[in-house]
């Protein structure tokens, strides 16, 4: 559909962008109008905010960090037709008060209220830390760290998340702590925190609030004093709450008495004894048996598995201390890991600006980040339904296509705004591409 008229140098294309022919780029026109999961939002957490300039930040920011091309607080700003000076918005995330506390309770009671995203006992709760990218080196707790998979160190921010899984695939962050550098601690007097006392606070954080599941992680926390920790917690039913994470090879076993590495173990079990999984075309091979291990209270299972029946070395050890659990749960356990913490990471660096954020204060930081998790928690509410909804057009997938279709509605209101602004209200079409920043 073509708005029926055209300049020399501009047209508006039928495949919803802007064209500049003298420059060879696309340029997508000021937004003028929320869209829909937004506005939906506004009503859901109005009563958070005490005055609409608020609401109406708390808004902008969440279909920035959905729509915009640069989620920074001036790329965010800058997405709109009518909007105040940016540094309102930055005041508004840095400064002004509101309770992030409040607003992550009522994010998790709203997804309380769909079948698909409620607590369930058969439900997975996966821990995992994740360093997000800086640039400035000015940031509040920022620090140099180690990035195992780019294999090179790097200036970001490590947050440790727990995340939910539900027995209907959806997923979404619970909460999060952000780890702080020892010397960072000693500089401004507070007591340093490493990350498994952080693991400790998020699973204590879990079981208060009574929400069901089982724990999965890697084989970074599954200290001693980890699994202990989660052991010693009873869920509603007054069993110990149950675990599955997995070990590093070189991890000490006590087996009929003898302590010995896993890989070691491993290597004694003769391949007439290892069993068959398979998991479609794929096939893998396991052993598994009740084992100690030192200064764990608890008898554990451990999962040896490996690629091959003739391999030599291991691909994976689990280990649970649900000791009676049949290997096809504990597997599916433990995939929850990826699906509840690597799918939010990656999603949410790609698609919500996760890393954007360059305001220095922690506050700023920390806020920013419970925006994020309630932008990825309102499009995970509209996967996955039954029926395409009206403003997205299609039924939605996955979290970088619910992004495409809130970008696209919000083209459609402003095609048919300019169309209004022409046609009806008689404006000239080169202030209508003024007022929507594509001059």
């Amino acid at each position: 559909m073509m708005l029926g008229w055209s300049e020399k140098s501009t047209n508006w294309c039928s495949a919803g962008a802007w064209l500049t022919s003298t420059q060879g780029v696309f340029a997508m026109p000021a937004i003028v109008e929320f869209p829909h999961i937004v506005a939906d939002a506004i009503e859901d957490f109005a009563d958070l905010f005490p005055n609409q300039p608020q609401r109406q930040h708390f808004a902008e920011y969440l279909t920035g960090l959905i729509v915009a091309k640069n989620k920074t607080i001036t790329g965010i700003n800058g997405e709109f037709v009518d909007t105040t000076d940016q540094s309102c918005l930055n005041r508004f995330v840095t400064e002004t008060p509101w309770d992030v506390d409040q607003l992550n309770a009522q994010r998790l009671e709203l997804l309380q209220e769909d079948s698909a995203t409620r607590y369930s006992d058969r439900g997975v709760i996966a821990l995992d830390d994740v360093l997000i990218d800086h640039d400035g080196k000015l940031i509040d707790d920022v620090g140099w760290f180690w990035d195992h998979a780019e294999q090179r160190h790097k200036i970001a921010h490590d947050y440790l998340f727990v995340n939910y899984v539900c027995p209907s695939g959806k997923h979404y962050p619970l909460e999060f702590h952000r780890f702080k550098k020892r010397d960072q601690c000693e500089a401004t007097g507070e007591e340093f925190q490493d990350h498994g006392v952080l693991f400790r606070q998020l699973v204590d954080w879990v079981c208060e609030r009574e929400i069901p599941g089982d724990f999965t992680f890697d084989s970074y926390f599954s200290s001693a004093a980890n699994l202990n920790h989660i052991h010693e917690q009873k869920n509603g039913q007054g069993e110990s709450r149950a675990y599955v994470g997995d070990l590093k090879t070189n991890r000490k076993l006590e087996v009929r008495g003898k302590s010995i590495r896993a890989d070691e173990f491993a290597a004694s079990i003769v391949r007439e004894n290892r069993k068959e999984l398979r998991r479609g075309d794929d096939r893998q091979w396991y052993f598994t048996t009740t084992v100690r291990l030192p200064q764990v209270k608890h008898p554990v299972r451990i999962v040896l598995i490996w690629h091959n029946r003739r391999d030599q070395t291991l691909a994976k050890v689990l280990i649970t201390n649900r000791t009676r659990w049949e290997i096809n749960r504990i597997l599916k356990t433990y995939r929850n890991r990826w699906t509840g913490t690597e799918t939010f990471h990656r999603d949410g660096k790609q698609e919500l600006g996760m890393g954007a954020c360059q305001l220095r204060s922690g506050q700023g930081q920390t806020r920013h980040m419970h925006l994020v998790m309630l932008a990825y928690t309102i499009l995970m509410r509209e996967l996955k339904t039954s029926r395409a909804k009206e403003w997205a057009l299609e039924r939605l997938t996955t979290i970088g296509q619910a992004c495409r279709a809130v970008a696209n509605e919000t083209l459609r209101t402003t095609l048919t705004w300019a169309m209004i602004q022409i046609n009806e209200n008689s404006r000239k079409p080169q202030h209508v591409i003024a007022q929507l920043g594509l001059i």
